[in-house]
């Protein structure tokens, strides 16, 4: 039924002469829908909505060619019938239930099509009621929608009504906001992101990010800070990805909505007094990498970040680049940096695109990007389209360049280390290679290779306990190890980089109950033992600890990992016991009770010389 109609609209508006359009529009068309729009069939009633939306709006447009106003051709009686189709709706409560989803984006489109038929209709009362309906569809979209795509049709309809509504009705002739009407909404809006229920948060984050540009005068401060306050993380909402991503969303548009002026008034436009603010906000919410039973959903938080950023920065090189400051642009691309050598394919060639583009943009160029020259030869303009982000083979060969960057080395590296640590075949074999050519680069170079341990443990020690990164980190370290990538150091006794990473692989282990974990560090304590002198017998020491650790999955992993590394390096204890000490390792049950295969372990120290781990004792106070 709604296909017909709308086919018969648009069939009127192309083939007809303008006397005619406008008879068939007012006396056979109208008529015929305004009864159909209210009565009792669903999707009939659906239809007719939409289709008088569309003649409204095909009349606006015959007055708008002959240069008339709309109300020649639609005289009193007609309007307050159009009027009329959400108040009797709204009586008989078609805007709720399952018909509700349905009736309410298209009263919603029906809004938008009165407001830009510009129908006199101001300080009628119908434009309470019609916000009325907007806001408390903003604030049901969960009850109306239950998949993603509905819901963006919902919000997109809802959001659109209120964009015209605003522009039509809520403009004094100064082109300034009605006081009263803009204190009511904006500060309602605002109040209403601090919701319970993620999906309210979403459409008034949308909606204040779709308001026109004279609703934020004098109100710009308190509307940033609100959609700031959504896209921080705590205990109660941090599963809100979808909050902060529309949040984050909302900020960008308000942006270019408001516009820039260096030395303007801070609650009108961007400036220099909020400029630095609104980066921060964007920049943290890179860092977000939340998680739940939906998978990595911070990564829509950290997809939306990166458009935002992108966006806000082009604005401001077009009108202002002297707000953009050294600052903000460095951790900006370097964050960048790190999420073009993630794992995730799709967020990967994401970020790669945004970096790129910042990069290249020269209408004017993006002023304090660090290492633009070093850059530019690393990604020549040529490849800006070419180059396939969403293939390991083609992304990570460049970007692990720029681990000779000093700026970038840091991030590159931390993003490089869920990379190799991962799970995906392809993205590791391609990652790990380019990240072993890279070392194969500076081998040689002890100034090169002290800088780059150094920056590898500083990751390690950032991110302590963050499953996220140190279990990767321990599967990267095993293939380094296992490659000879730190050959340069093994015949130094005192050098820093084994003992600090023995360190933390103890630390991160500790009372740890993840075996995969505790996998990972069997395998680099086995790699470890390639550094000479004390490191050795620590490193030995670690293991034997390990053959008694209470998950026998454990104890066999170890017992399997210690009789090949013995096998490997033949020099780590004297050939004279060398197989009986394999025999031991090869033929104890290592499944069997914790005592006896104390037993076993112990008799394997003596063999080794390296001192027997002590059980730890927990001492207990009486209680008066």
């Amino acid at each position: 039924m709604f296909i017909e109609m709308f086919m018969g609209v648009e069939v009127l508006e192309t083939s007809c002469n303008l006397t005619v359009k406008v008879f068939l529009f007012l006396f056979v068309a109208l008529p015929q829908l305004l009864p159909l729009a209210t009565g009792i069939d669903l999707n009939t009633r659906h239809g007719a909505v939409l289709a008088c939306a569309e003649l409204v709006y095909a009349l606006y447009k015959l007055a708008v060619e002959k240069n008339r106003p709309v109300t020649d051709y639609i005289n009193e009686d007609t309007l307050e019938s159009l009027k009329n189709i959400h108040r009797k709706l709204y009586n008989c409560q078609l805007y709720r239930g399952f018909g509700g989803a349905f009736m309410r984006p298209a009263v919603c489109c029906f809004i938008e099509k009165m407001s830009l038929s510009k129908m006199p209709l101001k300080n009628d009362s119908i434009i309470g009621e019609w916000q009325w309906l907007i806001d408390d569809s903003l604030k049901s979209i969960h009850h109306f929608t239950s998949t993603a795509k509905q819901k963006i049709k919902f919000q997109e309809a809802v959001i659109s009504a209120l964009t015209a509504l605003c522009n039509e009705y809520y403009q004094t002739a100064q082109g300034t906001a009605d006081p009263e009407v803009q204190n009511k909404l904006v500060d309602k809006y605002i109040s209403e992101l601090q919701r319970s229920e993620e999906m309210t948060r979403c459409g008034y984050s949308l909606a204040l990010g779709a308001l026109p540009k004279f609703m934020f005068n004098g109100k710009l401060h308190q509307v940033l800070e609100g959609l700031q306050r959504v896209t921080w993380m705590t205990v109660k909402d941090t599963t809100f990805a979808e909050a902060r991503r529309d949040a984050l969303k909302a900020i960008a548009q308000v942006c270019k909505t408001v516009g820039v002026n260096e030395d303007g008034p801070y609650d009108q436009v961007i400036c220099r007094s909020n400029v630095s603010q609104i980066y921060n906000s964007l920049l943290d919410c890179l860092n977000d990498y939340t998680t739940d039973s939906r998978g990595d959903i911070g990564a829509w938080v950290r997809e939306a970040a990166m458009t935002s950023l992108m966006e806000l920065t082009i604005l401001l090189v077009q009108t202002d680049r002297q707000l953009i400051t050294p600052d903000n642009c460095r951790q900006m691309m370097c964050y960048l940096a790190q999420l073009s050598a993630e794992k995730i394919d799709r967020f990967r060639a994401h970020a790669g695109s945004v970096f790129l583009r910042i990069l290249h943009f020269d209408n004017p160029v993006v002023p304090h990007i660090p290492h633009r020259e070093e850059l530019e030869n690393i990604f020549p303009r040529s490849e800006f389209e070419t180059l396939n982000w969403s293939a390991p083979s083609q992304a990570f060969p460049p970007i692990t360049k720029l681990l000779g960057l000093s700026t970038y080395q840091y991030r590159v590296l931390l993003g490089l280390t869920v990379s190799v640590g991962g799970l995906t075949e392809s993205t590791v074999r391609f990652s790990a290679l380019s990240l072993f050519d890279y070392l194969k680069t500076i081998r040689n170079d002890f100034k090169a290779m002290n800088k780059f341990c150094g920056t590898l443990i500083q990751i390690f020690k950032d991110n302590l306990h963050n499953d996220r990164v140190s279990i990767p980190m321990l599967k990267m370290l095993d293939q380094m190890l296992a490659n000879g990538c730190f050959d340069i150091f093994t015949v130094d006794e005192s050098h820093f980089y084994a003992k600090e990473l023995l360190s933390l692989c103890k630390e991160e282990i500790r009372k740890s109950k993840d075996v995969q974990k505790l996998r990972a560090s069997i395998s680099v304590f086995c790699g470890l033992i390639q550094f000479q002198g004390e490191m050795r017998k620590k490193v030995l020491f670690q293991l034997l600890l390990l053959l008694c650790y209470p998950f026998p999955i454990i104890r066999k992993t170890t017992a399997s990992q210690l009789y090949e590394m013995l096998l490997t390096y033949d020099d780590v204890i004297d050939a004279e016991i060398l197989d009986e000490v394999m025999a031991n390792l090869s033929d104890n049950n290592w499944d069997a009770d914790l005592p006896t295969v104390r037993a076993q372990r112990n008799h394997l120290c003596d063999l080794m010389g390296v001192p027997k781990p002590i059980i730890a004792t927990k001492l207990h106070q009486g209680v008066l």
